[in-house]
Formats: structure tokens, sequence, C-alpha cells
């Protein structure tokens, strides 16, 4: 099924107020459609209000903002909680849905409210499409539906018995509950599945610090917690956990993390999965599933490597298992862990994404996925910090 191409569209875009989302819509706008963004109020702003100050961090024009409508709403009500005007505007005007609100939570304690988002949220989603005349839904999920899968993870519809935590199962669930809506109702379906996605590999610019940056907050954080001790407190705290300040000023934070060289983190910047969603919106009419991956996974001693150098640290390393066996993890090693024990499945991966449909796609464009080099890492913690880590956006 074709999607149309009359020269203006209009989408509409949940999550917009969130990562992806945000960047998906000031894209949009970039070309010249129309966006309807659906966000939700905060007790201390509105929807309008949130909306506007993203618009003010991306650098939107006044002219680029005309065309741009702001939908005060909400995913988990019936109808999306929208006003009567609201509504129709979004049943006689919709032509196409970019699905990107999600609840990225991993904790099992939250599993009510993951689903109620994930699962509940887009079936609301769908009856509203359903009544407008909508013919292409873009699905923004991810690569990590593969669940415990091992090896190579197709680019298709697969079976997945067993996941990692909530956020995962959710998110295939999900895809299963569109492919069934769309095939009904005759809509083109795109789903698009991301690895990790990080910050803009020119600039390092982003809204949100998880994923990639937990990790690396949480050593960031102790270099400074431990510094302080030492230069301020006489380093008591420290010496327990075995933390030297070096006579050059270099902190020694004796951290292992379990790895090995076969496994590493799939990363792809935002930008990469702009340009990745666009083409395939571009060059492939009758949907699909889409892996936007980058084909060069980096190992954690990869990562590890980065992060002493551009931290200037002493001691935190990759290693593998059996040297646990060995020796026991320290006091720090068990804080970290405990403090990142959600990310250990992601810097454990073996996961490997079969994407040849996209990069087919991708490379008829001259499109292809930056490197996860240092320049670009250091890019990226340069922002970070310089924003404390998102506290000063």
């Amino acid at each position: 099924m074709m999607v149309q191409t009359r020269k203006q569209q209009t989408f509409l875009v949940t999550g917009g107020t969130g990562f992806l989302g945000s960047h998906v819509a000031v894209d949009l706008l970039s070309r010249g459609h129309r966006v309807l963004v659906l966000a939700r109020g905060r007790s201390n702003s509105s929807a309008s209000q949130r909306m506007e100050q993203l618009l003010n961090w991306f650098g939107i024009r006044k002219d680029q903002r005309m065309d741009l409508k702001i939908l005060q709403g909400d995913l988990n009500r019936p109808g999306l909680g929208l006003d009567p005007r609201d509504a129709r505007v979004v049943s006689r005007e919709t032509d196409e849905t970019v699905h990107c609100a999600s609840d990225t939570s991993f904790s099992p304690d939250r599993r009510e409210q993951v689903e109620r988002t994930n699962i509940l949220g887009l079936e609301n989603l769908l009856d509203v499409v359903r009544e407008s005349p909508c013919r292409a839904l873009h699905l923004v999920s991810t690569a990590y539906v593969a669940g415990k899968s091992r090896g190579l993870c197709a680019e298709d519809f697969g079976q997945v018995r067993e996941f990692h935590n909530v956020y995962e199962e959710t998110k295939f669930r999900a895809e299963k509950i569109a492919a069934e809506h769309c095939a009904v109702n005759r809509i083109t379906l795109y789903v698009y599945r991301p690895s990790i996605v990080y910050g803009n590999s020119t600039t390092g610019r982003t809204t949100l610090f998880k994923a990639l940056y937990y990790p690396i907050r949480t050593l960031h954080f102790f270099q400074k917690l431990y510094t302080r001790d030492i230069l301020e407190n006489g380093g008591k705290k420290a010496r327990d956990m075995q933390v030297l300040l070096g006579g050059n000023g270099v902190l020694h934070l004796p951290v292992r993390i379990q790895s090995s060289d076969e496994c590493g983190l799939n990363l792809i910047p935002v930008d990469h999965f702009v340009e990745a969603f666009m083409a395939i919106r571009r060059g492939c009419p009758e949907g699909g599933v889409f892996h936007i991956v980058n084909p060069r996974s980096t190992t954690i001693s990869r990562l590890a490597d980065y992060t002493r150098r551009f931290f200037q640290l002493e001691g935190v390393r990759a290693v593998e298992p059996d040297e646990f066996l060995k020796q026991p993890r320290n006091g720090l090693e068990l804080l970290f862990d405990s403090y990142i024990r959600y990310y250990g499945p992601y810097m454990q991966d073996r996961r490997i994404f079969e994407n040849s449909r996209t990069s087919a796609i991708l490379a008829g464009q001259n499109i292809s996925c930056p490197e996860f080099s240092y320049q670009v890492f250091a890019t990226c913690m340069r922002y970070a910090v310089e924003t404390d880590w998102g506290r000063q956006l």
C-alpha cells in the first residue's frame, strides 16, 4: 500500500516531548510537514510549555512552528484524553501516525505502569487512528524485542519466549498488536527497531542520559565522591573502597566490569536514527520491520578505555567472568553492580541484529552509521558533564 505523497502531509506524533519523538517531530517540521504532537502537561508546565522549551532547545525558527499543533492529552486515557475540538482534528486530518511514546523502565516493580503505557496506550491510539484517514503507522520499537535470543536476531516478526525485563516484553507484545490492527484495517505498518541510542554524533547534544550514559555517570559520581572525600575529609571512605588518588591527580577506582570480547553494546547516535527513519519511510512504501543498528558493536573493554581516558581514571576495566571466581568482587564493585543491575544483560550482550533490508535501503541513499570513536564518545561526555547530566537543560 502506497504512502500518500502530496506536498504537505499531517503527522500525528506521540512521545513528542521525549527523546526520539522530539527529534522525529522536529525533523518532520523541517521538511515542511504539518505535525500534531500529543503531549501531557505536568504539575509545573502545560504540554505547550514543555514543547516550547524543546523547540527552543532545538533552535526551531518561529516560522517553522506555524505547522505544529500541540494536543494536550494522555495516551493512557480512552480517546487519548483529547478535548472534542482536538479529537476532530486528529480524526479528520491525520495522514500518518508516528508512535514514539513508551515507558522504558526495566524495573519489575513498575510492570503495571509499563504495561499501561506500552500496551494500553497503544490500543487507545489505534482506536483513535481507526477513525482517521491515516494510512501509515510508524511504530518505534526496539531491537531488544529479541529478548533472551542468542546469536543472529532476524529482521522480522519472530517468536520470543523469554525477555530480560518488562520493557522488552511489552514492546514485543505491542508489535504484535499493531501488526494485527494494521492488517485488519489496511494500514501500512513500519516497525523501527533501534538498538541503544545516544546523543548527536557531531554535537553530543541529547535530552536523555540513560542507557549508554548511566554506567559512565555512575563512575563519574564515584570519581567526584571519593576525590572530595580524599581532599576534604581525610579519605576514610575512599580507603575503605581501596580508592587512591595519585600524585598526578588521577584517581584509581578498582572497578572490574564483567564482560568479554564477544560481548558489546550496539550503539547508534540519534541523528542516524532520524536519518534512517526518514530514509526507510521514503524508500519502502510497503512497510515492514527494520533494524536500525550499528554494524559494529562496541566492546565494554573499549568503553572502559574511553572512560579512563576522558575522565582521567585508572582501575576501571572489563574482565572475563571467571576472574571473579579467582578474586571476588570488592566493595566498590558490589556498589557499582547495584547501581547498574538492570543494565547487566546489555553489557554482556551477544545478540547480533540482522539488518539486510535496512542496510540495503540506507546504502541506496548513501546513509551509514557513524563509528563510535573516542572523538564521538568525548563529544557526548563533554556535553553530559557541561549540562550536569541533563540537570541544567
